[in-house]
């Protein structure tokens, strides 16, 4: 559909909108040739003896639904997960069943939409959730695919497309226990809950079945993706048909933002030049001011860093299914402080090209158009030497965003493009009223002084590692090997070369989301990080030898340890050979949390001093931990050594009693990663990790988490995770492919989310200023 920057802008202000967003080919069958009923599960039209229904933390009841009784549910807003749970008096078998699905009629009476979750459990505790939104006054069925030709794609994306979507809708992949282990011939639990809602939420449930699954068009997942990097078989309000109207679009927003160039309460660093000046140092700082937290830009103005992060390319590239035969262009040098997923453009060789070959024919076929490699578009492709998830293990990328770089923008010298799109993204910046970056920019934007950004590195190495039981990206660095401490200076000098003492650099951030280990698990498996080391040998773990020695300092003999601890180890060295935990009593606990705590320390200890020693007039703003990793003893470590202490935050928002810890932590704290997506007039096929109906939905959600935000006195800045939407066929490393951008991947900006950036930014100082 032809459009242009000016029309919009202009569909957000339309009374009504209608649009067609078919995410896959549209198949022949006839809508009475739907799916056929295998079994009818639950219906609420009259007491059944074969399931209970309990909840936690929400309310229930029946109601009647059009000509049949629903389950109405009220969640609660007040707990962290809030759930209603159907419990078969037997455990379901569905292990016979083929090509099927599960579905579910829902309605919501409300007016506001509800993002959340179903789960399915097995009767040894595996389990595996899907999510969903219900749009605000809405009814309709969802669906979820048990089994069938979809369940045997390896697409090398978080979620592939829906195989039909006519007036049906499919339940998006979310986590699953380790491993993805399910037994479908003991289900013992169907759970529907919300996870870290603002406001109580409800849903009405009905008619939950088992269906055999429609036909799958025969094309399926052939050609999705077009020559600009969208979806080819969905219409949506920003596609683009033609690099001319691309270009088109790119002269209309630039002139839009010359007329709009910022907000005017801003100093020259993006602080409150209409509020307090506090002491100048000429570089960011933090300070508590009438009760609140703040920081301080360098001339000394109160300062909030609200900004996008992940403005780089280097997350923006998929695999195209082919790989080079060539092991030289797979080599990893040990001295390299860039990881695999941060790496940019990589050059391929002619010489390792002429060696190609299609590694994965699901992913190759996915592609309408790639170029040739004489095209004037092939420098955009590039390699992955290693990758987290999919059917390849290395291979060869095309970056479509950076090639509708080179289309919106032209090339006039080599790479001109590049220059433009950081001088458009700063514009953008400054128009759309951000205050700052996030973590992770391309270095190309170190030298501005126009928008404040933060600098990050990974410690990364030929280090012994341990692991967590729960690696969500890798296992955890053994942070008492030498090796360690030498890959911390390595990392963190560079970053001192690159940022050259800039004042326009707020602060470090310094790795990512750790497995720590998940703090809601059960003793024997939140400390894994230190069984793991005590299984080890001292001979063969740094980590082992360090903890040997604090517990023979604590208990000199082994006996007395074997007195505390109720164990019968031989001797200290039968110990300091290996060993496994068995019983549990609150001696074994006291001391696994010591030793935690212990080696937490090391590691913001070793970062805060290398930091001190290269980086002494900037920020360290902590390790990012997410929800799934903030164990208290690594939490309290962090407190001593960070400037500012930093959490990804993937909810509705700052939960009621959620976060009440900040209050006695009392250290200034940023949102290090936060996001909203949707699917519905995007083409895209995940919308992340908090869904919302549609883009004016999105755009809503936004503005009520940086509502709990700004109005808590703690917070000193929210990163919104990321600027560009991840490629429709998911992002080389590990698949994801959300809908979770400012700018599509045509670099065309959401006019419903820009518009909610202005009203939050508008009033970010005066707001938050004036609270209590």
């Amino acid at each position: 559909m032809a459009v242009t920057f000016k029309r919009i802008l202009a569909y957000v202000f339309a009374s009504t909108f209608l649009f067609a967003c078919n995410n896959v080919q549209p198949t022949s069958e006839k809508l009475e040739d739907r799916n056929t009923l295998i079994e009818q599960l639950v219906s609420f039209d009259e007491n059944s003896k074969a399931y209970k229904i309990t909840a936690d933390s929400a309310v229930f009841g029946l109601v009647n639904a059009s000509a049949n009784q629903a389950l109405a549910v009220t969640f609660d807003d007040n707990v962290k997960i809030s759930s209603v749970n159907i419990l078969p008096k037997a455990p379901l078998d569905w292990s016979d069943k083929h090509d099927f699905n599960l579905a579910v009629d829902l309605k919501n009476p409300t007016d506001h939409s509800l993002y959340f979750y179903m789960g399915l459990h097995d009767a040894d505790g595996n389990f595996q959730n899907k999510g969903m939104n219900v749009p605000a006054n809405s009814e309709g069925t969802f669906y979820v695919i048990l089994d069938g030709p979809t369940r045997d794609i390896d697409g090398g994306m978080r979620e592939l497309p829906a195989p039909w979507t006519d007036g049906e809708k499919m339940m998006i992949a979310r986590w699953t226990s380790q491993g993805g282990k399910f037994d479908f011939s003991s289900v013992s639990k169907i759970s529907f809950f919300t996870r870290g809602i603002v406001a109580d939420k409800s849903v009405e449930i009905d008619n939950i079945r088992l269906r055999k699954n429609r036909p799958h068009p025969a094309n399926y997942m052939q050609g999705i993706v077009d020559k600009f990097g969208q979806n080819a078989h969905a219409d949506f309000p920003i596609k683009v048909s033609s690099e001319s109207e691309l270009r088109q679009i790119a002269t209309d927003e630039i002139s839009e933002l010359k007329i709009n160039p910022g907000m005017a309460d801003r100093s020259k660093f993006g602080g409150w030049i209409d509020g307090p000046k506090l002491e100048a140092t000429g570089n960011f700082r933090v300070e508590k001011y009438q009760g609140k937290w703040w920081m301080v830009d360098p001339e000394g103005y109160l300062f909030f860093s609200h900004g996008v992060a992940n403005v780089r390319m280097a997350n923006l590239s998929t695999m195209t299914g082919v790989d080079y035969k060539d092991d030289v262009i797979r080599k990893i040098d040990a001295d390299e402080v860039t990881p695999e997923d941060s790496i940019g453009i990589v050059n391929v060789t002619s010489d390792a090209r002429k060696a190609a070959y299609v590694s994965s024919k699901q992913r190759r076929n996915m592609f309408e158009w790639l170029p040739a490699y004489d095209s004037d578009f092939a420098d955009h492709y590039s390699y992955r030497r290693s990758v987290h998830m999919g059917p390849m293990e290395s291979g060869e990328t095309y970056n479509f965003y950076r090639a509708n770089l080179k289309r919106r923008y032209g090339e006039t010298y080599p790479e001109s493009y590049m220059n433009d799109w950081v001088e458009v993204t700063l514009d953008r910046m400054n128009s759309w009223g951000f205050t700052s970056f996030g973590n992770w920019v391309d270095p190309k934007f170190y030298p501005n002084e126009q928008v404040p950004y933060f600098a990050n590195g990974w410690i990364i190495g030929d280090y012994q590692t341990l692991s967590s039981g729960y690696d969500i990206w890798g296992p955890t660095p053994d942070f008492f090997d030498p090796k360690f401490s030498e890959r911390a200076v390595a990392t963190i000098s560079k970053i001192a070369e690159e940022i050259k003492g800039s004042p326009w650099c707020v602060g470090v951030f310094i790795d990512n989301e750790k497995s720590w280990g998940n703090p809601d698990d059960p003793d024997e498996k939140r400390y894994g990080l230190i069984m793991d080391a005590l299984s080890r040998s001292t001979e063969s773990s740094f980590a082992k030898t360090e903890f040997s020695r604090q517990l023979k300092k604590k208990y000199v003999t082994i006996d007395a340890l074997n007195s505390a601890w109720t164990s019968s180890y031989p001797s200290w060295s039968d110990f300091d050979a290996g060993i496994e935990i068995q019983s549990f009593n609150d001696n074994v606990v006291s001391d696994l949390s010591d030793l935690f705590a212990h080696y937490s320390e090391q590691y913001f200890k070793i970062v805060s001093e290398t930091l001190e020693t290269y980086l002494p007039n900037h920020l360290y703003m902590g390790a990012r931990m997410a929800s799934w990793g903030m164990p208290e003893e690594t939490i309290k470590a962090a407190i001593n050594y960070s400037d500012v202490m930093s959490f990804n935050i993937y909810e509705e928002g700052l939960r009621k009693g959620g976060w009440d810890f900040f209050k006695e932590i009392d250290k200034p704290v940023v949102i290090g990663e936060f996001h909203i997506g949707a699917i519905s007039d995007t083409g895209l096929h995940h919308p992340g990790l908090v869904m919302a109906a549609d883009q004016a939905d999105r755009a809503k959600m936004y503005k009520a988490y940086m509502e709990t935000v700004t109005t808590n006195p703690y917070l000193v800045g929210a990163h919104w995770f990321q600027y560009v939407d991840s490629p429709l066929t998911g992002r080389a490393f590990d698949g994801e492919n959300y809908n979770v951008g400012f700018v599509s991947t045509t670099d065309i900006p959401y006019p419903d989310m820009v518009n909610a950036a202005k009203d939050v930014n508008r009033d970010l100082y005066p707001k938050r200023f004036s609270l209590p």
